[in-house]
């Protein structure tokens, strides 16, 4: 079996087809057989597409440099080409602009966290006695389930969800 990215010409709707061989595809779509499932129109032509080609095991891989100037690579990639594109095997690849957004997001939850003081799994019972003064105020994240989550919401106790998971104190490599 073998997939194509198809195109439909009049719609310009892309989509996936599964054919046993090239040649199946060419038949079929002499005979009128390939169709766009969008619109139903005819004319469909194969797309450009990369190959999706896994990296061997014995190969390093690049990390996606910060930003375009300082390229950010492990110490036994120092020999591997530098490149700002990420090195993936399957999905779709993120637009430049989405990476930079959860960089920024990223950076700004590091600094906020900075002056947070980290609680772990008692952060439920932590702010809660933060709340109803039982404890100094302070800045603090942990870890809460989504039930203790909604229960603090409901007694009217503000919290936010980090966006980028945090590795707790001392869990680093």
């Amino acid at each position: 079996m073998i997939v194509f990215d198809l195109e439909c010409r009049s719609g310009g709707h892309r989509f996936e087809g599964w054919f046993g061989s090239s040649g199946d595809f060419s038949q079929q779509q002499e005979r009128g057989l390939v169709t766009c499932p969008v619109c139903g129109g005819g004319d469909v032509i194969k797309a450009v597409m990369a190959p999706n080609l896994g990296r061997k095991g014995n190969q390093l891989s690049v990390s996606t440099p910060l930003s375009p100037q300082e390229p950010t690579r492990s110490p036994a990639a120092a020999s591997a080409p530098v490149t700002n594109a990420p090195v993936t095997n399957a999905g779709p690849v993120i637009p430049p602009e989405a990476l930079a957004m959860f960089r920024a997001i990223a950076e700004a939850q590091t600094e906020a966290l900075k002056s947070s003081r980290w609680v772990g799994d008692t952060f439920a019972e932590t702010a809660r006695a933060i709340h109803y003064g039982e404890a100094d105020a302070e800045p603090i994240h942990g870890k809460a389930t989504h039930r203790q989550a909604q229960e603090l919401v409901e007694e009217g106790i503000e919290i936010a969800p980090v966006l980028v998971s945090v590795v707790p104190p001392g869990k680093t490599n």
